[in-house]
């Protein structure tokens, strides 16, 4: 039976290259974003099925879920959505303690809201969960600790996740940086153009989802370096 994925923030960015990656490969690929225009833009380009919302919103969540279900079955959740919170970005002595709880409630409440909800499903397919974590969940950089604090909480979550959940993997993937829309919004006014397209590292993912490692940290240039030559 044709394996599915859900990938959240798969309208842009690395969501949308690993969808075109998996749709590529013969997956069926729920994907999801607040913008629902350019949702169903990326849906009609790389051929998956769009659910438009924000991961933050249970109800949305539970679409997600039952667009799957309707394949008959779930193999992997990219929990690949993710907010930076308020830009330029402040640093932590003077972060608003709203925004942080909204970044917090992105990055982490809602992914370990669909684990919850995709379990069932992962169970029975010997599944897999892939957190999209950061190197700003384990280095210090000025300005990024709402988003590093958010990132190494996912990253601890994954953690207990593959511990607890033995029967299904757990992978929290550092693609390192890229030329995305949310890079340049923490770089404001800068040239960005020097890192990799989110299509070069799209393809590590992909290796990484199908050839199933044992749980763990993996970076992008782990994948890069371990490949045949």
């Amino acid at each position: 039976m044709t394996k599915t994925a859900i990938i959240t923030g798969g309208s842009k960015g690395l969501g949308r290259a690993l969808a075109g990656e998996l749709v590529g490969a013969g997956w069926r690929v729920v994907i999801d974003g607040r913008d629902g225009a350019q949702v169903r833009k990326a849906a009609a380009e790389t051929g998956a099925v769009p659910v438009a919302g924000d991961v933050t919103d249970p109800g949305h969540r539970r679409q997600l879920i039952e667009a799957a279900r309707r394949t008959g079955r779930l193999d992997v959740l990219v929990n690949n959505a993710s907010t930076l919170g308020r830009t330029p970005l402040p640093v932590l002595g003077a972060y608003g303690l709203h925004d942080l709880r909204g970044v917090l409630e992105t990055n982490v409440v809602a992914p370990l809201a669909l684990v919850q909800l995709a379990l069932p499903l992962l169970s029975a397919t010997a599944g897999a969960v892939v957190n999209v974590t950061s190197d700003a969940a384990v280095e210090a950089y000025e300005g990024w600790g709402g988003y590093g604090l958010s990132k190494a909480a996912l990253e601890q979550l994954s953690n207990v996740l593959a511990v607890e959940e033995t029967g299904t993997r757990v992978w929290w993937f550092d693609p390192g940086d890229m030329r995305t829309d949310m890079h340049q919004e923490a770089f404001v006014g800068q040239d960005i153009s020097d890192r990799p397209e989110p299509s070069t590292v799209a393809p590590l993912l992909r290796r990484l989802i199908e050839e199933r490692p044992p749980s763990g940290r993996v970076r992008a240039s782990d994948l890069t370096e371990s490949q045949p030559r």
